[in-house]
């Protein structure tokens, strides 16, 4: 019970974060959403700042699972694996109507260089989704897929970085235009 009440609390803030920030999320706003009582809040959470680093945690455990479909099908080559990774998300977007953006990348800007905690959480978790493109990346290369200048740790970090610049033009533009666009050019770069 008391795992599913922190649940609940922080699936509806993270909602709320990823549409307001996290500047604009009052803490009486997170748990109305989640339906949980007033004092609840600091029995599972130090404070806010705690509450946002579990956010961030919630977040990665989300794209996690919405990635598992893509990389567990081995009927697909890894640089497909990449192509249906980047079809999924321009999809997913689309459906909230070129809003919100990812929630780790705003979180970045909103609180990347102000607090050192959420520094170092937020840096773990594009890490860890650069990491995913770069594994497979090495799979492509050791199937003689990738051609052998491009380099696998680089191509990564590209894709991550290049991405989170698309969905501030998507969000600018209230278009999925840039997100195909980035796709288009990371397709063409990785066959060579």
């Amino acid at each position: 019970m008391k795992q599913e009440t922190k649940y609940r609390i922080i699936e509806a803030g993270a909602r709320i974060i990823h549409r307001k920030g996290y500047h604009h999320t009052g803490i009486q706003e997170i748990l109305s959403a989640a339906g949980v009582p007033k004092g609840s809040f600091y029995f599972y959470f130090k404070n806010k700042e705690d509450f946002g680093l579990q956010v961030i945690e919630h977040y990665d455990d989300s794209y996690a699972a919405m990635l598992e479909p893509v990389l567990g099908n081995n009927d697909l080559a890894p640089l497909e694996k990449i192509g249906h990774i980047l079809d999924f998300f321009v999809g997913f977007f689309d459906g909230l109507d070129c809003e919100c953006g990812c929630p780790v990348g705003n979180l970045s800007q909103e609180m990347g260089d102000l607090n050192p905690a959420f520094s170092s959480r937020l840096t773990e978790s594009v890490e860890k989704t650069a990491g995913i493109y770069r594994d497979l990346l090495v799979q492509a290369r050791d199937n003689g897929d990738l051609p052998d200048h491009i380099s696998t740790r680089e191509m990564g970090e590209f894709i991550v970085s290049s991405w989170h610049g698309a969905l501030v033009k998507m969000k600018i533009n209230r278009s999925t235009a840039p997100l195909l666009l980035h796709k288009k050019i990371i397709m063409a770069m990785l066959k060579g």
